[in-house]
């Protein structure tokens, strides 16, 4: 939409939360870690989720310095639109959406599919921390802020999410989406 306009500056600011978008400062950031820089508690769980440390630092580059990029300009974007949108499993799938869609628009579903493998991986080695008869949207409602700040909660809803929306053949393109999405 031309008539949209938000500026969002990307910078390197790796923080236990690794990626993600800061509406609070004078400027909009978009903060994106770098490996070399990742606690070693971090790191340690990509190697576990991921099966080795080779795979674990490629799911890190794969997801924190590629796919979740566009997924923080999905929220900047909620920002702009909503407000201050507080995190739920519902604004994570639709940042999700928005960062799939915008990576098949650009050709990168290469990159999608690599993405795809690693989560799946990752995926069979997390547990599901919501509990028997709650959703997984009640689930993070209720948890938000418990559960982003656990990499292991936080990476199964993620990743399971990541695996839904890839396998989704009904979803329409970027610009079809985020037209709809700036029409409402």
């Amino acid at each position: 939409s031309p008539d949209l306009k938000f500026e969002v500056t990307t910078v390197l600011n790796t923080t236990p939360y690794l990626i993600y978008f800061d509406p609070s400062g004078a400027v909009k950031t978009a903060n994106l870690p770098i490996w070399s820089q990742v606690i070693t508690e971090q790191k340690q769980f990509f190697y576990e989720v991921a099966g080795s440390e080779m795979a674990g630092k490629e799911a890190f580059g794969y997801f924190f310095n590629g796919f979740y990029l566009p997924h923080e300009l999905a929220h900047a974007l909620q920002d702009e639109m909503e407000g201050n949108v507080p995190g739920s499993y519902e604004n994570e799938y639709f940042a999700n959406v928005v960062a799939m869609l915008w990576w098949k628009k650009h050709g990168n579903q290469a990159q999608l599919d690599q993405c795809y493998e690693s989560a799946k991986t990752m995926l069979k080695n997390l547990k599901s921390p919501v509990p028997s008869g709650v959703s997984p949207q009640e689930y993070l409602r209720t948890n938000y802020e418990q559960a982003s700040s656990d990499p292991y909660v936080y990476g199964y809803i993620q990743f399971a999410q990541f695996i839904m929306i890839y396998e989704d053949t009904t979803l329409p393109a970027f610009d079809e989406f985020v037209g709809s999405y700036l029409k409402k």
